[in-house]
């Protein structure tokens, strides 16, 4: 799998959900326990997440036109913010069914065989999240980052969901059920609220993360020992795209061929260090003073 497109493992995502759906519901239908209907609605979520990240990265990938000359990048963060707000209702839902039964407890029944449909269906999302999570570093796509995550949650929920059940016949303690529940529903909440956050910090152009600056700063520092000098360096990310602007200072002698290619030099190294960036220069000759005043808005090499 490791030459799939970001689209193909939103599609096994989707097939996944439904499988997972339809071994959850079984098993609530079985039991009667809320824990595994709060589940089952989880998987429900990971259904409709999948489906919005499908026509995310799909977007995403279309090439750049004059409406969108910087590409459509940023098209993953629809999903990955659709994602975070249907893991709050969702467990929004469960808490509300939770909240009925913790006052009225009821017996479980098929306990045995509810629970081996759940671990099914946990093993499938675990194993998903697993391959996704890979997927998401190579592709550096918030949207399979953000599906893996929540499968990863989904798994939790399943496990905490099943140590609950088996403990309710040890106990005798019917009301362990709505109260785990409650608590998977809490979880689910904080998973969606870093998520909005994630999404949030992309859309406002965020710069790059410390370490992959300093890959930049490192990719400038033969240029620089040679006297050619650089200010007002910006980073963002777009989805899977790093975008870096900088001002690249030379001697006001020098011909427009030189700066060129000293300015395609510097955008290949960057390039190299940093796989997926754009890279734009501005050429500024270095004894004019106008050239050093246009820092107002500057980020300094770390």
């Amino acid at each position: 799998m490791g030459n799939r497109s970001a689209r193909f493992y939103t599609l096994l995502s989707i097939g996944a959900a439904v499988l997972t759906i339809l071994l959850k519901t079984t098993a609530y239908l079985l039991t009667g326990s809320v824990g595994l209907l709060s589940d089952a609605a989880e998987s429900v979520v990971n259904l409709v997440a999948a489906i919005v990240a499908t026509w995310a990265v799909t977007f995403a990938a279309k090439p750049p036109d004059d409406e969108h000359a910087f590409g459509h990048f940023k098209a993953e963060y629809f999903s990955s913010g659709a994602e975070s707000v249907l893991i709050l209702v969702a467990a929004g839902s469960i808490a509300f069914a939770a909240w009925g039964r913790l006052f009225d407890p009821q017996p479980l029944e098929q306990v045995g065989t509810g629970l081996a449909l759940s671990f099914v269906a946990t093993a499938i999302n675990g194993a998903l999240a697993f391959v996704m999570l890979r997927a998401s570093r190579r592709l550096r796509s918030i949207t399979l980052r953000a599906d893996a995550h929540h499968l990863l949650t989904d798994v939790w929920t399943s496990v905490g969901v099943g140590v609950g059940i088996i403990l309710i016949p040890i106990t005798g303690w019917l009301i362990l059920d709505p109260i785990i529940a409650l608590v998977v529903a809490a979880n689910i909440v904080w998973a969606g609220l870093r998520l909005l956050r994630e999404t949030g910090m992309g859309l406002l152009d965020t710069a790059l993360p410390a370490e992959e600056r300093q890959i930049v700063a490192d990719a400038l520092q033969p240029f620089e020992a040679e006297g050619t000098r650089f200010h007002a360096l910006r980073t963002r990310v777009a989805g899977a795209r790093r975008f870096v602007s900088l001002h690249v200072l030379v001697p006001g002698n020098w011909t427009v061929k030189q700066g060129h290619d000293l300015c395609e030099a510097i955008e290949l190294a960057i390039g190299r260090s940093l796989p997926g960036t754009f890279v734009f220069t501005h050429l500024e000759p270095l004894e004019d003073p106008v050239s050093w005043a246009d820092q107002a808005l500057e980020r300094p090499l770390p």
